[in-house]
């Protein structure tokens, strides 16, 4: 491989983790020494490459910085249209159309169209798996919880009981089939799943609610050991 190409696949492992990388681990991932590892770094630098962090402790791309890819293996290809199809099959238009967005600006951003390889990728999401009706609440709850607001629903229980209650929602999961929403609830004090087919209205109040959402999800996944490659 070209000292270019290497440059290339550097910047793409280190925008690829939200902290810093050792030296060691981006030279077993590029299958080259440490000691290349320091000078490529020193080079992206020179090269106004906005990074942080040094020797021993380890790099980070700092946000914003923003470089086209050059390509796409086939292994990657093959994840993003899956995803996107598996995305098309989970009833939310909206998501729907952003995958198909996202993929058309991948496939012309890169220097070789990839418009026709995705078209003609062989994985599908089978017709009929998890596809349900659309939920008229998917909406407003990704929105609550991507502006961490609260979210007032009225939702109703294995024997039909109708409760209202005030929630802090921090993320949609998918589990065996159906849609949950995790959220802490005000009435129980607690975190606790809500099934997106349950909740019969689900009104923003438009307050930020105070617990960061990433310390929600942080407790969430401790105590339901999940981890991020989950």
């Amino acid at each position: 491989m070209s000292r270019t190409g290497r440059l290339f696949q550097l910047m793409d492992a280190m925008r690829g983790s939200r902290r810093p990388v050792t030296a060691a681990v981006l030279a077993e991932q590029l299958g080259v020494s440490e000691r290349t590892i320091y000078r490529d770094m020193q080079t992206l630098a020179e090269l106004g490459a906005p990074l942080e962090g040094e020797a021993g402790v380890g790099y980070l791309l700092r946000a914003g910085f923003f470089l086209p890819p050059l390509m796409f293996g086939a292994d990657e290809l093959e994840a993003l249209v899956l995803g996107a199809r598996w995305v098309k099959r989970q009833g939310d238009p909206d998501l729907a159309r952003a995958a198909a967005s996202a993929l058309a600006k991948i496939a012309t951003a890169t220097p070789k169209d990839l418009r026709d390889d995705m078209a003609e990728t062989s994985l599908w999401v089978p017709i009929g798996f998890n596809q349900q009706q659309e939920d008229p609440h998917i909406l407003p709850a990704r929105l609550a919880i991507r502006r961490q607001h609260k979210l007032r629903i009225c939702y109703s229980d294995e024997q039909g009981r109708a409760s209202e209650r005030v929630v802090w929602p921090f993320a949609l999961a998918y589990f065996e089939g159906r849609r949950l929403l995790a959220a802490f609830c005000e009435m129980r004090g607690a975190l606790r799943h809500f099934r997106m087919d349950r909740i019969r209205s689900a009104d923003s109040i438009a307050e930020r609610y105070p617990t960061p959402r990433h310390a929600l999800l942080k407790t969430w996944r401790e105590e339901n050991c999940i981890t991020e490659e989950s």
